[in-house]
């Protein structure tokens, strides 16, 4: 499974890309799935109903399936937060796992960055795992780059990539 990942600063536009990339990236014969890092105390579990009273309950662990779906949800009480070594080895192996975020690891990445959003490229520390850039902006003189909008060029760059890569 080929790890590839999208960084940038939030408000960037990751997640709009991601789900503009992944009907493209499908029709190229990949399969994909996706790992997003949220920053906050996320909730995706609804106040009043019955999973979300299970775990605010106490449980570790809560289970909730149906005949489209089915999703685990993990309370991690005084655990460290799992590393992205961890979240990947609990995926069913797809051809591409797109991950959002945990831009401080180690794995190829397209950087997302928005003039609009006044923030700076991302640092150098986290810049020697960038490839590509995607940006309303100037371009990068020496990475492939792409305007935001192209999708369809950063789909082919992404799939390319994935196939040079096996």
């Amino acid at each position: 499974m080929k790890l590839f990942g999208l960084a940038g600063y939030s408000g960037a536009g990751k997640t709009t890309l991601i789900r503009l990339l992944l009907p493209r990236l499908i029709a190229h014969g990949i399969t994909v799935s996706t790992i997003k890092h949220a920053h906050e105390n996320f909730e995706i579990d609804k106040p009043g109903k019955d999973s979300y009273v299970h775990r605010k309950s106490g449980a570790s662990e809560v289970l909730i399936s149906g005949a489209k779906r089915w999703a685990l949800l993990h309370e991690l009480c005084d655990e460290r937060e799992p590393s992205l070594h961890d979240l990947v080895a609990l995926m069913t192996p797809v051809d591409l796992l797109i991950v959002e975020g945990f831009k401080a690891y180690p794995h190829p990445k397209l950087e997302v960055h928005r003039l609009a959003n006044g923030k700076p490229r991302l640092p150098n520390a986290v810049a020697k795992n960038i490839i590509a850039l995607a940006t309303d902006g100037p371009m990068d003189p020496v990475l492939p780059s792409f305007p935001l909008t192209n999708i369809t060029s950063i789909a082919h760059f992404i799939a390319t990539y994935v196939r040079q890569e096996k």
